[in-house]
């Protein structure tokens, strides 16, 4: 691992040598959200479920009976329910040992070796896919907290917004690159001779050595901070994590308007995910759209989604990070009201698609930034780690609103509309955050 130098932080923040390979990373890993969350893992498991399932369509573990078309889903329930267990422990860990670094390899590589694993599922291995994909996506959520908790440190405040931004239209535009050459290979794989069992499991596996090998040039250009800290006699780093961790719940109470926008974030970015997640079920129910439309939209939105993050990271040096995140908000909550009163046709759709890309790096890409500006210096990856939990951990709530008023009001027209909630409790929310004010508590929890 690098030592640092004797140099100032700011000597060491705004390296664009640096950023750039810091930013990489999002380049990095969004292949894993893209090609193996979003389109081809959860369809192929479910298939290789079915084809061991009984009549009823069961399968069981420990007796307990589980529905073919609901174990992808529930394997990314148990991996969210690690993440809440076990992220806030590794943040200690990492803040107290200045170990960040090492964290953001391991379980970088952790999580891409089983990536790669997948290209060996095959029939009757369902049980090996359910637990690479457990370990992957604890992998993936845990090497986020540690990415962003280095945030504050290679960029200053002012430039913050910028270099979030950055980093999340990279990660866009390099979840998409590879979702275009996968979704080639699954389109020509008759020409290719390639069987759809073997195409499916090439794309799965080629996202792990994605991962991998671009997150190589992270690893030479982003630098440790600090010399590694050795643990005090009888102290074990499970100890010394929970007794920080205590610390930190007695001394939230000292952070109210941190606490304020991270409850905030909660409730718009669970609209995002939703909206993000069912958007393509509400194009194939309502409007009857061909599953290659849908797959030629989600693409769009990768690129899209590049150009809104870096405009909302330049538009947020004009305005704020606040502001942006506020007009983002707005528009959110307008997307759901022309879903429901206005959107009929194709090209309709297109269109909310392509506003949904604009505003969706932007919120997500400010809303980072914002956070790193209100948290204390030394304890980033343990804020970011009950950050990464308030994005996943409650990642049902946007689900149930939906489902709830889908099921009552018979639609998903009215679905959609309820989400409007979640926005508009967010907004409110965030409106009644002091910036300014969580910058000093920030900074006087650092000094104690």
């Amino acid at each position: 691992m690098n030592q640092p130098t004797n140099v100032s932080q700011a000597t060491l923040q705004n390296d664009k040598h640096e950023i750039f390979g810091w930013a990489m990373y999002d380049w990095a890993n969004s292949a894993f959200s893209a090609t193996v969350v979003t389109v081809f893992l959860g369809p192929y498991l479910t298939n290789l479920v079915k084809d061991v399932a009984d009549a009823d369509g069961l399968i069981y573990f420990l007796a307990i009976p589980i529905k073919y078309d609901s174990f992808f889903a529930y394997c990314t329930a148990v991996s969210v329910i690690l993440q809440v267990l076990f992220l806030p422990l590794l943040g200690a860990i990492a803040d107290y040992s200045h170990l960040r670094k090492f964290f953001l390899q391991f379980f970088c590589t952790l999580g891409a070796l089983a990536t790669i694993l997948f290209f060996f599922l095959a029939s009757g291995l369902h049980w090996l896919g359910a637990g690479l994909y457990i370990i992957a996506n604890l992998a993936f959520g845990a090497s986020i907290v540690f990415y962003n908790a280095y945030l504050p440190d290679i960029a200053s405040p002012e430039e913050r917004d910028r270099v979030s931004s950055f980093g999340w239209g990279l990660g866009y535009l390099g979840g998409g690159v590879l979702l275009v050459l996968n979704l080639a290979l699954f389109t020509f794989r008759e020409a290719l001779n390639i069987s759809t069992d073997l195409a499916v499991r090439l794309c799965l596996a080629s996202a792990g050595i994605w991962w991998l090998v671009f997150a190589q040039i992270t690893f030479a250009r982003l630098r440790s901070r600090r010399a590694r800290r050795m643990l005090p006699d009888s102290e074990t780093y499970l100890s010394v994590s929970l007794k920080q961790l205590r610390k930190t719940l007695r001394d939230i109470r000292s952070l109210p308007e941190t606490l304020k926008f991270l409850l905030a974030y909660l409730f718009y970015n669970d609209g995002v995910q939703t909206v993000i997640a069912l958007a393509s079920v509400f194009g194939a129910e309502e409007l009857k759209l061909e599953s290659s439309t849908l797959i030629q939209v989600i693409l769009m939105v990768q690129f899209l989604a590049f150009i809104g993050a870096i405009a909302f990271g330049r538009f947020a040096g004009w305005i704020g990070a606040k502001a942006s995140i506020v007009i983002t908000l707005v528009i959110w909550s307008s997307i759901t009201i022309y879903a429901y009163g206005f959107l009929q046709t194709e090209g309709q759709f297109w269109l909310m698609a392509a506003v949904v890309a604009i505003v969706l790096g932007g919120s997500q890409a400010l809303s980072r930034s914002l956070f790193s500006q209100m948290i204390p210096s030394g304890r980033e990856a343990e804020f970011f780690s009950f950050y990464e939990i308030s994005e996943r951990g409650t990642s049902w709530i946007g689900f149930l609103v939906f489902g709830l008023a889908n099921q009552i009001f018979g639609g998903l027209r009215f679905g959609i509309l309820s989400l409007i909630v979640l926005f508009l409790i967010g907004l409110a929310m965030l409106l009644r955050v002091d910036v300014k004010r969580a910058m000093q508590e920030a900074n006087l929890a650092a000094a104690e």
